[in-house]
């Protein structure tokens, strides 16, 4: 839902909240969080401010005096995960390694083997509220799919519609985050999936890729567990699946451009 809905209103299908740096600020909070304390409730927090963070500084850093280009909001994604990415490092540096190293390295690679009760009683009030906003927020998603000068002209306000949705996006990956900890490629490669299968239109396309995704993670939770006699992180897995799907996908695009 979230890659779904960040690539429809910046109108490009390589964006997703790993690309943008939302996932690697929301993990640097965790990990702080984790460092600090053992709450899951400030380690959500602690994920939503640094997924918040990872955001805003993408925007100013894409920022120029023409407004900010999806080239250069992009770039600034990457730049703002190497940086997340080299504080991640640090917390790790001077974690505890005979106690919290261990529990802060399994959380950064993704795994549903943590998972209780408990984590899904509070993930799940934040899924939904944040989720069903960005759902009621389909039609203008739609909009701002069409571009941002139509959106204007059409008489949507892009820039108070585009901050709700990316603040739902943050809290939703944030507590997805939180919770199993980062599992990248998902956000950008699911949307494409369920795109073939439901079309462009939002209306559809938003629950499309929640049960996609949703499907996605049980077979790849089911192959991490039964590969091996120790489960293999998730990340791993989505990674291994996701960067030749990430690789096709820029070689469609390149393409398509060519024979134009």
């Amino acid at each position: 839902v979230a890659g779904a809905a960040l690539q429809g209103i910046f109108r490009n299908p390589l964006v997703g909240p790993q690309i943008i740096g939302v996932s690697s600020g929301a993990a640097l909070g965790g990990a702080l969080a984790l460092l600090l304390f053992s709450s899951l409730f400030i380690t959500i927090s602690f994920a939503f401010l640094g997924g918040l963070l990872a955001i805003v500084l993408v925007f100013l850093l894409g920022l120029n005096r023409h407004g900010s280009s999806l080239l250069m909001l992009i770039l600034a994604g990457v730049i703002i995960n190497a940086f997340f990415a080299a504080l991640i490092s640090l917390i790790t540096y001077f974690a505890d390694p005979n106690n919290t190293l261990q529990t802060i390295v399994f959380w950064l690679m993704g795994s549903f083997a943590t998972a209780t009760y408990l984590k899904v009683n509070v993930l799940l009030p934040v899924v939904i509220i944040a989720g069903g906003i960005i759902f009621a927020l389909r039609f203008r998603i739609n909009v701002l799919s069409l571009g941002e000068e139509n959106a204007q002209a059409l008489g949507l306000p892009v820039t108070a519609t585009r901050w709700t949705i990316l603040i739902c996006v943050t809290l939703i990956t944030s507590a997805t985050v939180a919770v199993s900890g980062t599992i990248g490629w998902v956000g950008l490669i699911i949307p494409h999936i369920a795109r073939l299968i439901s079309g462009h239109d939002h209306r559809v396309l938003l629950p499309a890729s929640a049960l996609t995704g949703a499907i996605y993670l049980i077979a790849v939770d089911t192959l991490a567990r039964s590969m091996t006699s120790a489960e293999i992180p998730l990340s791993v897995i989505t990674a291994l699946i996701g960067a030749p799907i990430f690789a096709l996908l820029i070689h469609s695009m390149n393409k398509k451009v060519a024979d134009l």
